[in-house]
């Protein structure tokens, strides 16, 4: 399905913006909200409310990270509820290259613009045995980008209002979420899943169905688990983000870590496990996958 340029960037963020806007950087960075409560030792504090999303701080899950070794920052979004909980918030407001959790957007983007009938299709334009779509496939979407066509991704991309909606220039070629300049927060990610698991994206729903579908990592008893990770530790942030489909309720995440040795997306999973039990999301058998 093809769209006028202009269309597309004339309408740019008319569905996500609102949602996208309700927490902002500079609230998770400490504009606490004056009627918040927090508990009497300082364990959970709400630091943002407004509008319909309210955000609250779990300094008490900070060491889930500094026992590992690593800095970075989690958040979890109750689609229903509209509220969100927040590990270390002035890190999941800033910015960084979303690495591999940029090719769930670029798969919608590439099902509905690119030619691709399927998310297997896109995952066939790499070389073999790529692996699935919760793992990164850089040469295969890289293709996709490519076929896509610079304009219409920087088009898609500032109509998803995803991060930054900074592809760069038709020089930047087919790395920009991988070297920049495109960033997206912790906080931003979990708001454009959770786009995603209503079928609120301005795409197919049937496209969405089919990345959904794509990115189901485990079945358990009364959950779902959905997810893709990305970076490499060394000069991209250790990325997992997903979400959770339980009888409890709908939840998208995001967990980042700061680029350094050892804070790979081999180090994101396990740690994010371990805050989806803690928050009791999964349950405890789901923590070592």
């Amino acid at each position: 399905m093809l769209f006028d340029t202009e269309d597309l960037r004339g309408r740019a963020g008319e569905v996500l913006r609102g949602g996208a806007a309700l927490v902002c950087a500079a609230a998770l960075a400490g504009c606490a909200d004056p009627g918040g409560t927090g508990s009497a030792d300082g364990t959970a504090e709400t630091v943002v409310s407004r509008g319909d999303v309210s955000a609250t701080e779990r300094a008490d899950l900070e060491p889930v990270f500094s026992e590992a070794g690593v800095t970075g920052a989690f958040v979890l979004h109750d689609t229903r509820a509209h509220t969100s909980t927040v590990v270390n918030p002035q890190e999941a407001s800033e910015r960084a290259v979303p690495a591999a959790t940029f090719e769930i957007p670029a798969a919608l983007i590439g099902l509905e613009a690119g030619g691709f009938g399927s998310v297997d299709a896109i995952l066939a334009a790499g070389p073999e045995n790529a692996g699935a779509f919760t793992e990164p496939n850089g040469p295969a979407f890289q293709e996709a980008v490519r076929r896509v066509g610079h304009e219409q991704m920087a088009a898609w991309v500032d109509r998803f209002d995803y991060g930054s909606r900074d592809i760069g220039g038709a020089d930047a070629g087919d790395s920009f979420w991988l070297e920049g300049p495109l960033e997206v927060s912790a906080v931003e990610q979990t708001e454009f899943l959770s786009a995603l698991t209503r079928s609120a994206l301005p795409v197919d729903r049937e496209h969405q169905a089919a990345v959904r579908e794509a990115a189901l990592m485990e079945e358990g008893e009364g959950y779902a688990l959905h997810g893709k990770t990305g970076g490499d530790g060394a000069d991209a942030p250790g990325w997992w983000v997903g979400w959770v489909d339980s009888e409890a309720g709908l939840y998208t995440f995001a967990l980042r870590l700061d680029a350094q040795e050892g804070a790979g997306a081999e180090a994101a999973v396990p740690l994010g496990r371990q805050l989806l039990v803690e928050l009791e999301v999964l349950p405890p058998e789901a923590s070592g996958g």
